[in-house]
């Protein structure tokens, strides 16, 4: 039982420690960006856009579909290293744990 209740303690910290990060990662902002930065896009962790911006050298009125194309990348873009650094950040918290890496938690 005792290795049971050291997990669990774990676990507890490991939440905690959870809690912290997404309030972290709530407040931070990130960029993502497309067509060799032409077009960047903030948003904060939590997926809240904060800011468009588009060069206007690529704004074409005849071809406003590759444009739109670029704005969905860019947020992809964002969101995959968001996703990355918040990967990253857990995997630094289980580990300072003692937890393996990539350790699947009940919550």
């Amino acid at each position: 039982m005792k290795n049971i209740g050291e997990l669990m303690k774990k676990a507890q910290m490991v939440q905690s420690q959870m809690n912290i990060l997404q309030t972290k990662m709530e407040k931070q902002e990130f960029e993502g960006t497309a067509g060799n930065g032409a077009v960047k896009v903030v948003m904060t962790g939590k997926g809240l856009p904060i800011s468009v911006s588009i060069n206007p050298d690529i704004v074409d009125k005849n071809d406003v579909e590759t444009l739109e194309d670029l704005v969905l990348l860019a947020i992809r873009d964002c969101r995959e290293r968001t996703d990355d650094i918040i990967a990253s950040e857990m995997e630094r918290i289980q580990t300072s744990l003692g937890l393996p890496a990539g350790f699947k938690l009940p919550f």
